[in-house]
């Protein structure tokens, strides 16, 4: 009897061991992911992709490699769209988001769609809008850019790499409002598929000034082609970004930061979403990453999971009221 109650004992601890274990490694990733930038080359979600892709090369998250795939239109909605439609259940797919994406859909602009279709990871970092223009420019400072518009809203047409209404647009209006202006509709506002197409356009002196965010434009500050106005900050960035005079500075309480991020399929596994979310909150803390951020002046910011879930809601109907009060939707 003893030895049966003994063997039964070992069957019971050997399948609660297995259990644990089961869940313990629920989900392995794959050798390799995929990360959708939906934008071209060059700008801020490109840049989201590809960098945090070599970083989790880099510190052996995946053994084969994170591919980069720009998937470009309406301000997000093509990648917003196909990850609903073709890839909901797709554990190894990460898309870049940031707040361009919660304002398209606090406006409306993914017809059909909601936050709710998509589970969000979380964020790596905040992106300080810019305004800037080209080395060539008449303008030296935000200052003069905003006497103009208040004498002609048409006078300065902008560039960004956002859809026409989208985040980039939106930094310029809210910028505009603080200062003052009025019909604020009737400032021009040029909406390229990403921040490096509409930064060609400014560097070339065939658009006015361009609206983005700081890590999109360090290589054309670098070469002298371009000039940056103001940081959209509460305080000057950290070097190599400290010489950028703030907006506040400048008279003009205009803060505008725009969050780095992920969301991952609305169907994706239970343990994949974990595991994206507890990969993430690592990867933050490295060494490695925390250099990236540094160079490309990133500022702290980090939410991930519920607390990014809920994050993203509040500021989706944050926008939605903003953009009313400006007259971007009804």
């Amino acid at each position: 009897m003893l030895k049966t109650i003994s063997l039964k004992s070992v069957l019971i601890s050997s399948a609660a061991a297995l259990t644990i274990a089961g869940q313990a490694y629920a989900f392995e990733p794959a050798r390799s992911a995929e990360c959708i930038a939906p934008a071209n080359p060059g700008g801020g979600w490109d840049f989201t992709c590809r960098s945090v892709g070599k970083v989790l090369v880099d510190q052996k998250y995946f053994s084969g490699n994170v591919q980069t795939v720009n998937m470009p239109g309406a301000g997000g909605g093509v990648a917003f769209a196909h990850t609903v439609s073709k890839r909901d259940s797709d554990d190894s797919l990460l898309v870049a988001a940031s707040t361009a994406t919660t304002t398209r859909l606090a406006q409306g602009q993914f017809p059909g769609m909601n936050s709710d279709q998509v589970k969000w990871v979380g964020t790596l970092g905040a992106d300080y809008g810019i305004i800037a223009v080209g080395k060539d420019s008449k303008y030296t400072s935000l200052t003069q850019v905003i006497e103009a518009l208040k004498k002609d809203p048409g006078a300065v047409k902008f560039a960004g790499g956002s859809a026409s209404g989208g985040w980039d647009h939106l930094k310029v209006l809210m910028t505009a409002q603080k200062a003052h202006v009025e019909k604020l509709p009737k400032i021009r506002y040029l909406a390229f598929s990403g921040g490096s197409e509409a930064l060609v356009q400014v560097v070339g002196g065939h658009v006015d000034a361009f609206t983005g965010d700081i890590s999109e434009v360090k290589g054309f500050m670098d070469s002298g082609d371009l000039r940056v106005l103001a940081v959209l900050s509460e305080q000057r960035l950290p070097a190599p970004f400290d010489s950028i005079p703030t907006a506040m500075e400048q008279g003009i309480d205009s803060v505008a930061p725009n969050w780095r991020g992920f969301y991952v399929p609305g169907n994706a596994s239970a343990d994949s979403y974990d595991w994206w979310v507890k990969t993430m909150n690592e990867l933050y803390t490295t060494q490695e990453w925390k250099d990236i951020m540094t160079k490309n002046g990133l500022m702290p910011f980090h939410k991930s999971g519920a607390d990014f879930t809920q994050f993203v809601k509040n500021q989706t109907l944050d926008i939605k009221i903003l953009s009313q009060d400006i007259g971007l939707i009804k």
